[in-house]
């Protein structure tokens, strides 16, 4: 069975983080792992407090998984600290991580800040490098590039700012007002549209953990990466396309989806 390593942030409320990760990760065929950044406090109405691990303990747990059971994929999602993103690249390095995903998780869907401001300079640094894709949403792409977004074409120059600077593939994900959930792909040179229809779904909390989780899992079981986004935005679609309604603010997405319909994986 193939495998995947997420190194985020816990959700107690089970929507995103580790918990998102660990459910897209299983219902997309793939064994899942986690290397827990930070405790928080947050259900889909917000993140009120962040408890994050010591770097060092943070590097022993992907040490446990690489020395057991070797990832085929690692996913990196919340990750709020400079200190942290050194010791993941460090291990990532060590342990010779080729297939990784790097979410950069600085703004929660419902607003909370995520990201310490000087870890942004270590994040595109340390992590970018190394990564296989890097999945922003709009706002961070405008904070990574320092390109301001307002119609398609801006997605496009952003993405290429990004990984012509870092050397990685960039998925631009849409949304966010400007279109119908259509996502940039920008890499080596080339840019593909993935076209998205937008879902009038309110519950998204955990949408973009979900999403690069998902990629992950595809990658780790052999997809290319242009087939391991498709495949992504498909379940994605579906998950929000159930509807469900658990919580009082942005509920998670019903994961139960892929289990009727991805299940022969």
């Amino acid at each position: 069975m193939n495998t995947c390593l997420s190194i985020a942030g816990s959700d107690p409320s089970g929507g995103a983080g580790i918990q998102a990760d660990l459910k897209t990760m299983t219902v997309n065929g793939v064994y899942a792992m986690c290397a827990i950044t930070a405790l928080t406090v947050q259900n889909t109405l917000g993140v009120t407090n962040i408890l994050e691990v010591e770097p060092a303990f943070l590097g022993q747990q992907i040490d446990a998984v690489f020395q057991d059971i070797r990832p085929d994929a690692v996913k990196v999602g919340m990750v709020s600290s400079a200190g942290l993103i050194r010791v993941i690249a460090q291990k990532l390095r060590q342990h010779g991580a080729q297939t990784v995903v790097v979410d950069p998780v600085m703004v929660a869907t419902s607003g909370s800040r995520l990201l310490e401001s000087d870890a942004a300079t270590a994040l595109r640094e340390e992590l970018f490098p190394l990564a296989t894709v890097v999945t922003p949403n709009i706002p961070e792409a405008q904070a990574l590039s320092g390109w301001e977004i307002f119609a398609p074409v801006d997605m496009e120059r952003a993405a290429q700012r990004i990984g012509d600077a870092y050397g990685c593939a960039v998925l631009c994900k849409g949304g966010h007002s400007l279109n119908d959930a259509n996502d940039y792909l920008y890499r080596q040179g080339q840019g593909r549209w993935f076209p998205g229809r937008r879902i009038q779904n309110p519950n998204t909390h955990g949408t973009g953990c979900t999403l690069s989780s998902a990629i992950a899992a595809n990658l780790a079981k052999g997809q290319d990466l242009e087939t391991a986004v498709a495949t992504a935005k498909e379940y994605l679609s579906g998950a929000l396309a159930t509807m469900l309604d658990l919580g009082h603010g942005s509920g998670p997405l019903d994961h139960a989806y892929s289990l009727r319909t991805h299940k022969e994986d």
